[in-house]
């Protein structure tokens, strides 16, 4: 019986009575309130059912109606609506749960030396059984596609084996599915049942239908019926099995006649469920943990080998072992900038390139690709099936078409079908399948599937690969060991050459000096210009360490790149050095530069050294005149200092940018020969270029580059 209760008011605006004799005996239900109902047996339950919250169900005890007996009664509230079944007793049914303890405890007992998922599958389809005493039990597993596999089974004589059979996903809906998920236990007592309708108050006889989806008593579709009937089934229960929250598979048990199970037991097998969708849960947990991290030691010695060479492509694959172990493959190939590395077993490299035109075609989501029917997916695959008809493929560069891509072989199969699972041509709608007889399916051109292990494991390599490996070669900006420890000793030699060296030189000026000031006048002319080369070599030297401690830093300071005003910047470089050129008449013509972005200290002394060179080098011609400039080509700006000087010969133009080159004596033109050094170390770092243009006494032009974008080139 089934009462369907307004949850405000308590009274019955629905009933389903299987037995009309209940009616002639107890008066109908309909439209009742619940203290009447069945003569007052419900009364007692009015404060659950009052409190029953929405989406919950309560069992109520065992209640009698009239000369039926105790009925066990269980209330659920949907939306606005209470919904109680009674059902009635099954001769020789246990008095309470209590009374199976025993089996469960037994079957606890039992699933805590499983070692495996099978070995749990096992033991509690065998306990399910014992409970029900139903022909045949199965436990029935989903795979990815929500096909369902028969993977354990306990059963006598009557009905056929099922084990290792395969079911089509549309055996089992996704609507099926839905409600599976949402009630554990359901129980289809005989197929052959004649339904009885749910007879509603007039009052609500247009108002949507009610939801008795909780509801053990409610009917199924006709369609399941014929299924089992089909089958050869006269009753069935399942018990749904869940992982993670997602629907695992089904404890599924079949009778060949009508069989019903008591409550207490349904709710026994329920509890079995649930133990068992835990055990498989933690089974499967720590089976992929384990897996993870023998996957991730893998990648540990690929990365060790990676770490301190170079060539990352080389270094990939010089552990064959272990790049193939990583994914559980048979061949992988290394795919970088047009070239192909092969190992294992793999298709030629004609057809790998091709395939990784087809790879970049896709425009892969996520930087990963995978699938274990290749040549469903690309038909050019079918002529290397054999060897990869499952790829795994991770993208390496968002600049390059560079993949690493791994492979698994086609392996020819014969899966058994609990019938064939092509779907019938009944012309009918929604019809279930007449035929259960086991069909044999080949399955080829497909590998064995990638499971999220695999597909893990793939894209933590790719990691490691970009930000460790393949951005050190593509952007050449990370340092290795020995370029760390040439910096360090280069910073002591600085700070050696700052205190060692710079503090002498001024001591031998400053004693120099006082030597001059204190026995001037008892010195000769000779000993007098002795004492003033001696201060001028002093000056000199210092000023040439200064200069090699300026060179030294511009390698090793970082760069702090920024939008700059070029224009203004000159400018500004231009007024501070008036003291050079003071009292002389130049021709300064500068164009207006462009914004560019660049370190504006280094650039700063990039324009001071051109600029002064400049000056001094016309300091000897009549009109001296100094231009800056600018032009633009498609990938950078190009800035220029042009002056009609003293120019040089290009013969040694190779020698202009390097340290303490000179063209110039330095009787003629002070200096140290590092300013140019200097120059083309700071563009050298921004990705520019540095070159000059000059002839002997008609002047000299001197050229940089910044790039649209630039970038730390050490």
């Amino acid at each position: 019986m089934i009462l369907v209760l307004d949850h405000t008011t308590l009274t019955v605006n629905a009933r389903a009575v299987a037995e009309p004799g209940l009616l002639e005996a107890l008066g109908d239900p309909l439209g009742q309130p619940l203290d009447q109902v069945l003569a007052g047996t419900l009364a007692p339950c009015r404060p659950v059912l009052e409190a029953l919250q929405e989406g919950a169900s309560h069992f109520l005890g065992a209640h009698p109606v009239g000369t039926a007996g105790n009925h066990h009664t269980v209330a659920h509230r949907i939306g606005d609506d209470v919904i109680i079944e009674l059902e009635a007793p099954v001769p020789g049914e246990p008095g309470s749960l209590e009374d199976l303890y025993p089996s469960i405890r037994r079957f606890m007992a039992a699933i805590e030396h499983a070692p495996t998922t099978q070995a749990l599958c096992e033991l509690a389809a065998t306990h399910i059984r014992e409970l029900t005493g139903f022909d045949r039990t199965m436990i029935y597993q989903f795979d990815k596609d929500w096909n369902g596999a028969v993977v354990a089974e306990d059963r006598n004589d009557v009905l056929p084996s099922y084990l290792d059979l395969r079911f089509p996903e549309s055996d089992i809906p996704a609507q099926a599915r839905d409600l599976y998920r949402q009630n554990r236990v359901r129980l289809i007592a005989d197929s052959h049942y004649t339904p009885v309708p749910l007879v509603r108050v007039p009052a609500l006889a247009d108002a949507a239908p009610i939801d008795l989806g909780p509801a053990m008593l409610r009917s199924v579709s006709p369609v399941h019926l014929q299924y089992m009937r089909n089958m050869g089934t006269g009753a069935s229960m399942s018990v749904s099995v869940l992982s993670e929250g997602e629907l695992w598979g089904l404890i599924s048990c079949h009778n060949q006649v009508a069989r019903r199970v008591p409550y207490h037991v349904r709710t026994a097998c329920e509890f079995i469920g649930q133990i068992l969708s835990l055990q498989i849960a933690v089974k499967q947990r720590a089976v992929l943990v384990e897996e993870r991290i023998a996957r991730r030691a893998i990648q540990v010695r690929l990365l060790g080998r990676m770490a301190g060479d170079t060539d990352f492509m080389a270094a990939l694959g010089r552990d064959q072992q272990s790049l193939l172990a990583l994914t559980q493959s048979t061949g992988a190939a290394i795919v970088h900038r047009g070239e192909c590395i092969l190992h294992g077993q793999c298709p030629g490299q004609r057809h790998v390139m091709q395939l990784v035109q087809w790879l970049t075609a896709q425009q892969i989501e996520g930087d990963i690709f995978c699938t274990d029917t290749l040549p469903l997916d690309w038909k050019e695959a079918k002529a290397f099936a054999g060897v990869a008809s499952g790829v795994l493929a991770i993208s390496i560069s968002q600049i390059h078409d560079s993949f690493v891509i791994w492979f698994r072989p086609e392996v020819v199969r014969t899966v058994r079908w609990g019938g064939d699972p092509r779907k019938e041509e009944t012309g009918q709608p929604l019809s279930p399948r007449t035929s259960f007889e086991g069909w044999k399916q080949t399955v080829r051109q497909q590998s064995l599937p990638w499971n999220d292990v695999d597909r893990d494991a793939a894209l933590e390599l790719r990691t490691a690969i970009v930000d460790i490996v393949l951005r050190k070669a593509e952007e050449m900006a990370a340092l290795n060991e020995q370029l760390l420890r040439s910096n360090k000793e280069l910073e002591a030699f600085s700070y050696s050459v700052s205190h060692d060296l710079r503090a002498p030189f001024r001591h031998i000026v400053g004693y120099s000096e006082l030597l001059w000031s204190s026995a001037g006048e008892r010195l000769n002319d000779s000993e007098k210009r002795f004492l003033d080369t001696i201060v001028e070599s002093a000056k000199s030297a210092g000023t040439l360490v200064d200069d090699l401690l300026s060179f030294s830093q511009m390698g090793r300071s970082t760069m702090g790149q920024i939008a700059m005003d070029m224009t203004a910047l000159v400018e500004d470089v231009r007024h501070k050095l008036d003291m050079e050129y003071a009292g002389r008449a130049i021709d300064w013509q500068i164009a207006g530069l462009p914004k560019v972005q660049a370190d504006p200290g280094m650039l700063r002394l990039v324009w001071q050294n051109l600029l002064a060179n400049a000056i001094k080098f016309t300091r000897d011609t009549p009109e001296p005149r100094i231009e800056v400039g600018h032009e633009r080509n498609d990938t950078e700006d190009i800035f220029f200092v042009k002056d009609n000087g003293c120019g040089f010969d290009m013969r040694y133009v190779d020698k202009l940018f390097g340290v303490f080159q000179r063209l110039h004596h330095v009787d003629e033109y002070e200096g140290t020969g590092i300013g140019l050094a200097n120059v083309h170390r700071i563009i050298t770092r921004h990705g520019g270029r540095t070159w000059a243009k000059g002839q002997v006494g008609a002047g000299a032009t001197f050229y940089f580059t910044i790039p649209f974008v630039t970038g730390d080139h050490l």
